[in-house]
């Protein structure tokens, strides 16, 4: 499995600790920055995240980290072939798998300590989405 990450200033040191435990537990991992703590525009981050994630470039899920997580997941669901959460707990992340087939948890670092993103992206990868009644209304989220 291979994951995008990406993420802006405030999820910078998020993001350096979630592609080591990545890498830990046997997943690739492309990053796509930011690659310092100085300040920069988010969209920057989630746009190419998003498109390799969209593109299916051999990627499974993107990781999008920023400050309340708002901003990435707005930019990120901007592309069709996206279906991002903000996920703050172990539970949004496994039904936003389970009932919404989200391909890219963005995690708000200023609401959630390491170990609890840490924990929240585990779920989030290790969870299956159910199908049944819940396929056919994924398939009604693109416009």
């Amino acid at each position: 499995m291979k994951i995008a990450i990406g993420s802006d200033h405030a999820g910078y040191e998020y993001k350096k600790h979630l592609i080591k435990k990545l890498n830990d537990w046997g997943i690739k991992t492309v990053d796509f920055g930011t690659d310092s703590p100085d300040s920069v525009d988010y969209p920057d981050f989630a746009h190419p995240v998003s498109e390799a994630v969209a593109n299916k470039r051999d990627i499974k899920f993107g990781v999008l980290i920023c400050g309340s997580a708002n901003g990435v997941c707005m930019t990120a669901n901007k592309h069709s072939k996206i279906r991002a959460a903000i996920c703050w707990e172990k539970s949004i992340a496994e039904l936003a798998r389970q009932h919404n087939d989200a391909n890219m948890i963005c995690i708000p670092a200023r609401f959630v300590d390491k170990r609890k993103a840490t924990t929240i992206l585990k779920a989030f990868i290790n969870t299956d989405f159910e199908g049944g009644r819940h396929k056919g209304r994924v398939n009604k989220i693109s416009c």
